[in-house]
């Protein structure tokens, strides 16, 4: 453990729960041993701190550490059921922006006020998988820093750009003028998959679980695709499912 460290309060930790204290700390919460070792692999500079209520194994010394009580890890963590320690991670920038980065990848993913965390964890899990480079989020889309989502990702929100941002339109436009096709999910598409692998820059938009994609997004989109599905059995797909097919089918 690194001494003469100004040790934060505690309640510090629980303000990383709220998107307001995200943004003022800069950072945000990774809970779990698992997800933490994914971010050691592949990340290590993001980490602040680890905080745990047990002996670490030699992975985790290389980085500060803090050690508290179950009773103060339990209250910081917003698991019912804590596993392991907590990471502190830096927050990757511009995040809450519509600023994109300068080189955003040839696949890309658009989740249009998405609102359930967990969903909106698995799908960036899935684009990371699937070799997508960014996702722009609504702001009405859950924030992909929160507690839930994170938990969700299993540690692969840093594995790609995201940026969450009521400009999301602007931002289609420009990607459009640069050449992105742009492919929306509905359910009055066309089923014909292999349009996913079909160009070499892929622009798939998702929208809201309820009421799907908005027509203003709809309307601007190069494809409509529908995934056949037998409808006596099921009216649609979980949103989190069909877009891992979809980006899975973008490879083929």
């Amino acid at each position: 453990m690194l001494a003469n460290r100004a040790l934060k309060p505690l309640k510090w930790y629980k303000t990383l729960a709220t998107t307001s204290g995200r943004r003022d700390a800069n950072a945000f919460l990774v809970e779990g041993d698992r997800a933490i070792r994914q971010i050691i692999d592949c990340y290590p500079d993001k980490i602040i701190e680890i905080i745990t209520a047990r002996e670490l194994p030699p992975v985790y010394y290389n980085f500060p550490r803090r050690t508290v009580t179950e009773s103060q890890l339990n209250a910081i963590c917003h698991t019912k059921t804590p596993q392991g320690p907590v990471a502190v991670i830096h927050q990757p920038p511009d995040i809450y922006s519509a600023n994109l980065p300068q080189s955003p990848g040839n696949k890309l993913l658009l989740l249009e006020d998405v609102q359930d965390p967990g969903n909106v964890g698995t799908l960036i899990r899935s684009a990371a998988a699937f070799n997508f480079s960014g996702i722009i989020l609504t702001e009405r889309s859950a924030d992909p820093l929160s507690p839930k989502c994170v938990q969700s990702t299993a540690g692969t929100v840093l594995s790609l750009w995201l940026r969450r941002t009521n400009h999301y339109l602007e931002l289609v436009a420009r990607l459009k003028k640069e050449g992105y096709f742009l492919i929306v999910t509905d359910l009055n598409g066309i089923e014909e998959l292999s349009v996913l692998a079909s160009h070499d820059k892929l622009l798939l938009a998702l929208g809201n679980e309820a009421s799907g994609l908005t027509e203003a997004i709809i309307n601007l989109a190069d494809y409509r695709l529908r995934i056949p599905i037998i409808s006596q059995r099921a009216q649609s797909l979980n949103i989190a499912a069909c877009g891992a097919i979809c980006m899975y089918l973008s490879n083929q």
